[in-house]
């Protein structure tokens, strides 16, 4: 167990049972006492409240009202927060826009700066526009977990990435692309990339991606996409 899913355990445990020993909590995370009493000091500089009761019946208690106020969200969590109220926002189901935007400021006021850095590089790689009634999203499938890990290495270090692709009749085929940027055409969403092999910008439909994994080392440039005239980027949408 790492260190943040044991520092969640030791959370749930505390919640869940009042009150615990050290030593009930090292048994239940796996861990040493000497290693859940530093995740305890280290819980407690992260703004949980967590009291110490001497003698018998005693242990460590978490104030019942007690929440975390450091930020530990990843650029990849608070990123897919953002794009997920973006693209709701774009296709007009939104219906809480105003407490939905009022807490992600929140949580992004409590990023460090260097996340800070990272998520604005980050939205600037993202649009939103309206899918044409044309398009068939009869076989629209689910986007695999992995893709927003991967292209965080991909987006923000300017990784090439890899990955599987099927395409509107099935077949399969391994690609190489330099990732450029992300479109939302509600309900799809599209990886648009500069394929090498191809000498051209191309659209894959992110449902249809799979395996996907950043290349070690292979960098690219940034380079301008031609989109269409009603795509915007999501730092220009109305709030």
């Amino acid at each position: 167990m790492n260190v943040r899913l044991r520092k969640d355990a030791i959370v749930r445990s505390l919640r869940r049972n009042g009150t615990s020993t050290v030593a009930d909590l090292a048994e239940e995370v796996g861990a040493s006492r000497r290693t859940v009493l530093r995740d305890i000091s280290a819980l407690r500089d992260e703004g949980f409240v967590i009291h110490s009761e001497p003698g018998r019946g005693g242990g460590l208690r978490l104030d019942p009202q007690s929440v975390q106020t450091t930020a530990r969200l990843s650029v990849a969590e608070v990123f897919a927060l953002l794009i997920s109220v973006a693209s709701m926002r774009a296709a007009g189901s939104l219906p809480f826009s105003g407490l939905a935007d009022a807490g992600l400021a929140k949580i992004e006021k409590a990023l460090p700066s260097d996340k800070i850095r990272d998520l604005r590089r980050f939205l600037d790689c993202l649009y939103v526009g309206k899918l044409s009634p044309q398009v068939d999203i009869s076989d629209m499938g689910t986007m695999e977990p992995a893709l927003l890990p991967a292209f965080e290495a991909a987006f923000l270090q300017r990784h090439l990435l890899r990955f599987q692709y099927r395409d509107a009749k099935g077949a399969e085929t391994s690609r190489h692309v330099e990732p450029q940027a992300m479109l939302i055409l509600p309900p799809l969403w599209y990886l648009v990339a500069w394929d090498p092999a191809r000498n051209d910008f191309r659209h894959f439909r992110m449902d249809r991606i799979s395996e996907p994994e950043y290349v070690e080392g292979a960098t690219f440039r940034r380079r301008q996409v031609p989109f269409a005239d009603d795509v915007r980027p999501l730092r220009h949408l109305p709030r």
